[in-house]
């Protein structure tokens, strides 16, 4: 059995790093040890002279070297891979790059959570979920843990196993006392050690020794541990300084002793048994584990804490004794009866050691070796890639309420400040003719009375923003002055779109006459646009609304006058090793094969098919190559020959390509399009480049895309409008192209689908 663990590692000076260490010395202690591998995560710029069995190393914020370590695992006869999680070692957004890590992953995984927040951000709580998804087994050290993970993360509690965090067997240890500072062989002799930051709470023994040395005069506190890495790159030794002074205003400087460097473990237990009582004064109660009060208690240290939640846990039954946070007037009265009392001391002495018996290296690599060997002699099932309709029991419940809550009586709002509707940017005539799309849609799949009531909001917008020679204004203010005297042709091309789209499939004729007016009125300007991206949202306009009016040959001959510089730019950009339209693939690109196979349908022009078609192809194999959808990043577009971004992904990049692969099998039918439908789908819910979903199941927004270090929060009408336009369409086609032989067995499934698709 070969296991890789993924951790920082010695000599790297950090918790996970020692941790991981003696974890791997315990699991080996058996007869069959297994074969190890470590993936060491190195933080900053920084480098280390790693010892053999580190294989593999990572740079905390190079996306990259994850997906490489992965490859590196999968192809080095990797069993078992055990993840120690802490957000703040791994790169990106609360270390979300490990996500993409373990979706390439070839073999199984067990996590140990290290840090489980009682109130995670949105992107920590996703970060977590995923990684319990997939992971074989959720390793925890407290049962609050679990608790936290089952209430807090939803994860499931049969998923979940708690393994102490471990502690040296010290009775094997060899104390040197050349190592011990002198002055600790005839002083009473407080201790904290652990690398030092504020929340360390060092200052409140501090503030509690003046009263503990009016009765108890030869006190010496002594402080170990260097500064933490991340504090000293930050603010250097500002924290370290401080306590300086504050031991200068008290006078207490032959009291306190500062040990400046990383303890060894024999170094460790040396001043742990040279101490009569060991404290760990800790600022905030958010602390889920915590490796020096496990080694202070397996040391068998009589020991004082503040009452955070591992210390509450680890502590009880007399374990311990517990003082207030900031308390130092409490925790010097505690340490002045302790050390007025030889045997109160002894007896939490004596409790700390029998229960440190429990903790010891030897029991806890064992009970991982031995889960590691279930895992690995486990067969694993079998994954079935081969259903070729969308499943709609994988899709969240249709929720339009982050819609209405950015729609007020003038229209939609654009943009959002995370899910709170940002007024001060106002309204733009995109977002409105994709609201008004998605209204259609939505009352074409339920018939509410709430699409009702949203429809004629935006298309009053559309009719609002028409200038008098049928033009487009886009931009509104909120106090609805208009912002500009004519729009981009993009918003008059996805305008026309909107409009084409409701004259076809208008739920009353007021409705449908009204789009024909404003329709009409704006034909003049079609022959006017000269961007690709414009025509081509016209030209889709142009096909809903033929295929209503099939004899309006007027609007033929501008289909044709529309779509033959698509044409042309494809003939002229197009060859073997590139077959796109430009000569480089910029933002909205599924709109331009989508176009053609829209015109394709209404005319059956077999060339404007052929070359939706490969360009479609040459899509999906610029952003597909993964088995998942990741669209031409914003952040430097895709130039021929070049390199394609990956970053600054945006939700109507998912949009276009969901409702490409929905009109490719309209026009072919060919069903292999509607699993790559659904995959696109996907992105929404995490199935992306980050393994995070953008979809907020608590705001029913979308995050407004996919940047290099997670997710940008903001849930604007853009991202959130092209999520349920997205949504609806996989639905319709997922009813509507069901083989009558399947549609029995599949019934029970959408119906309930449909139910809790209640718009709310």
């Amino acid at each position: 059995m070969k296991i890789a663990y993924i951790a920082s590692y010695f000599p790297r000076e950090c918790g996970i790093a020692t941790f991981t260490e003696n974890l791997i010395r315990a699991v080996s202690q058996d007869k069959e040890a297994p074969e190890v591998s470590v993936i060491a995560m190195n933080d900053d710029g920084q480098t280390y002279e790693y010892p053999p069995e580190v294989t593999f190393t990572v740079r905390q914020h190079h996306m990259q070297d994850y997906l490489a370590a992965a490859d590196h695992v999968n192809n080095s006869g990797v069993d078992v891979v055990v993840l120690q999680h802490e957000f703040g070692i791994f790169g990106g957004e609360s270390g979300i790059y490990i996500l993409p890590f373990l979706n390439r992953l070839k073999v199984p995984y067990i996590v140990t959570f290290h840090t489980i927040l009682r109130e995670p951000s949105f992107t920590q709580q996703l970060i977590v979920r995923e990684i319990a998804r997939h992971a074989q087994k959720v390793i925890v050290m407290s049962k609050l843990a679990i608790s936290f993970l089952t209430n807090l993360y939803e994860v499931n509690e049969d998923k979940m196993m708690l393994i102490p965090h471990g502690v040296p067997d010290f009775g094997n240890l060899r104390i040197d006392e050349k190592k011990l500072p002198e002055i600790m062989r005839y002083r009473k002799v407080l201790f904290t050690f652990g690398l030092l930051s504020r929340n360390k709470g060092i200052e409140t023994v501090i503030k509690a020794l003046p009263a503990v040395i009016s009765k108890h005069p030869d006190t010496l506190y002594i402080v170990a541990g260097k500064t933490h890495p991340a504090v000293l790159r930050h603010a250097g030794e500002e924290y370290r300084n401080s306590l300086s002074s504050l031991i200068s205003e008290l006078k207490l400087e032959d009291h306190i002793l500062f040990v400046d460097k990383f303890l060894s473990e024999d170094d460790l237990f040396a001043y742990l048994r040279h101490s009569d009582i060991y404290i760990t004064p800790y600022l905030s109660e958010t602390q889920i584990t915590s490796g020096t009060l496990t080694y202070a208690l397996g040391a068998g240290a009589a020991v004082l804490s503040t009452p955070y939640w591992y210390a509450q846990e680890l502590l009880d039954e007399g374990r311990g004794k517990l003082f207030g946070f900031s308390q130092h007037n409490e925790l010097g009265q505690i340490i002045n009866n302790l050390l007025d009392d030889e045997l109160a001391l002894e007896g939490l002495r004596s409790k700390a050691a029998d229960y440190g018996a429990e903790l010891q290296w030897s029991r806890v690599g064992a009970r991982y070796r031995n889960l590691m060997r279930r895992i690995h002699s486990t067969p694993r099932s079998a994954v079935n890639n081969t259903r070729l309709m969308p499943d709609a029991s994988q899709m969240p419940p249709l929720n339009l309420s982050h819609i209405k809550r950015l729609t007020d009586d003038t229209g939609i709002v654009q943009h959002a400040k995370y899910g709170i509707p940002n007024l001060k940017e106002g309204y733009c005539l995109d977002d409105n003719a994709r609201a008004l799309m998605l209204m259609i849609m939505a009352h074409q799949m339920r018939k509410t009375k709430e699409a009702q009531d949203l429809l004629p909001i935006y298309l009053s917008y559309i009719h609002y923003m028409q200038t008098p020679d049928g033009n487009f204004r886009n931009f509104l203010s909120f106090s609805r002055q208009y912002l500009d005297e004519v729009g981009s042709e993009d918003s008059f091309g996805r305008t026309i779109w909107a409009l084409g789209y409701l004259i076809r499939y208008a739920p009353n004729n007021s409705y449908r006459e009204f789009a024909s007016e404003l329709f009409h009125r704006s034909f003049q300007h079609f022959a006017a646009l000269e961007h690709l991206r414009g025509r081509a949202n016209a030209i889709i306009g142009v096909c809903h609304y033929l295929n209503y009016h099939p004899s309006d040959e007027g609007k033929f001959a501008a289909l044709n006058t529309l779509i033959k510089p698509i044409v042309n730019a494809w003939e002229q950009n197009s060859h073997a090793d590139w077959k796109w339209f430009e000569k480089t693939m910029t933002y909205d690109n599924g709109i331009l094969p989508l176009a053609l196979l829209h015109a394709a349908e209404v005319t059956g022009n077999e060339t404007w098919k052929t070359i939706g078609l490969e360009s479609l192809a040459f899509l999906e194999k610029v952003t597909m190559s993964q088995g998942y959808f990741s669209p031409v990043g914003n952040d430097g577009w895709h130039t021929e020959g070049g390199e394609c971004p990956v970053f600054d992904q945006q939700a109507i990049e998912t949009m276009a390509m969901v409702l490409l692969y929905q009109q490719a099998h309209a026009l072919t039918g060919n069903r292999g399009y509607l699993q790559r439908m659904f995959t696109c789908y996907k992105w929404f819910l995490g199935e992306n480049t980050l393994r995070i979903s953008l979809y907020d199941a608590e705001t029913h927004g979308c995050c407004d895309g996919l940047e290099k270090d997670g997710l940008n929060r903001n849930q604007g009408a853009e991202s959130t409008l092209a999520y349920f336009i997205s949504h609806l369409a996989v639905l319709k086609s997922s009813e509507m192209a069901v083989p009558r032989q399947e549609k029995a067995a599949q019934t029970t499934t959408l119906i309930t689908a449909n139910m809790v698709s209640k718009i709310i």
